[in-house]
């Protein structure tokens, strides 16, 4: 027998008020309601002002129950990205998602039900939200996947240094002196290489990196650019005649960080340009001028 709760007057208005007010709650997503345990009745023959106990009865049922919710999540690559009401508001994300991405191949979008006691642990958003926020997820993916394509075709082509990849020339012309070059200008051999270009001529950032260094110096380079990019790599850019960037400062291959210029020990407009790794020197002309 269990532990006795109280009276009510009705056993048949009571149940239809714990169906009514419980197992019947008008709310969105809900999947199902479970009570813990239900009600027991037995006849009793009590005096007239004896007190009933409908509402205290009810609402222990009321804390008993539980109300398990029941929504949909978008996944991407397995991964539950956004959560919506129903199936066809799911159905219908992926839908926009794959027509937005036609020409994407192996897509990964999928559809998941998921069920929660907690709301707050999974909230739902609208159909546009969902959307918008996926793409925005999707188009990582293929900036990532184009990188890593554009790494492995960099590697065939050796312009990948320890991860580090080089995508531009800093600057385009002749090459006037190469590396390993013994020349009456200098007093060993040519640690980088010279680029013949007008004045004034950009100099771009060969690849991402960090500015470590940018300033004029005495030992022959004159304004100077150098830029870390992790991994040891180092790039150099001599003979500036004007800097753009400062120290600390983080660039992507193409930035604009100085221009063309005679400074420091030169004969005339051009662009050193250095390649080291854990500070020694490599060929350029095997990586980026190739």
């Amino acid at each position: 027998m269990g532990e006795e709760a109280g009276y009510v007057k009705s056993k048949s208005n009571f149940e239809k008020m714990i169906r009514e007010s419980i197992l019947s709650v008008n709310e969105n997503n809900i999947a199902y309601i479970t009570l813990d345990s239900l009600p027991d009745y037995e006849l009793k023959f009590v005096d007239k002002d004896t007190k009933t106990d409908e509402e205290e009865i009810f609402n222990k049922i009321k804390e008993n129950s539980e109300t398990t919710y029941a929504m949909y999540a978008v996944t991407l690559n397995g991964e539950n990205k956004s959560f919506v009401s129903t199936l066809e508001e799911a159905e219908e994300v992926v839908s926009e998602i794959k027509k937005e991405n036609e020409n994407v191949q192996d897509l990964d979008l999928g559809i998941e039900q998921i069920y929660t006691n907690n709301l707050d642990e999974l909230k739902t958003v609208e159909v546009a939200d969902a959307t918008s926020s996926i793409s925005g997820d999707v188009q990582e993916i293929i900036k990532e996947n184009e990188r890593q394509k554009a790494i492995q075709l960099a590697k065939e082509a050796e312009k990948v240094i320890e991860g580090v990849l080089f995508t531009v020339k800093p600057v385009v012309g002749v090459i006037t002196s190469r590396f390993g070059s013994f020349e009456s200008i200098r007093s060993s051999a040519h640690q980088g290489i010279d680029i013949g270009s007008p004045n004034g001529t950009p100099i771009k950032a060969a690849a991402d990196g960090t500015v470590t260094f940018a300033g004029y110096t005495t030992g022959g380079y004159g304004n100077l650019v150098v830029i870390s990019h992790g991994n040891g790599i180092e790039t150099y850019y001599g003979h500036a005649s004007q800097i753009y960037v400062s120290k600390g400062q983080k660039v992507s291959a193409g930035d604009v960080i100085a221009a063309v210029g005679s400074t420091g020990r030169s004969t005339g407009n051009h662009l050193h340009f250095e390649i080291r790794k854990n500070g020694n020197q490599l060929n350029p002309e095997k990586y980026v001028y190739k």
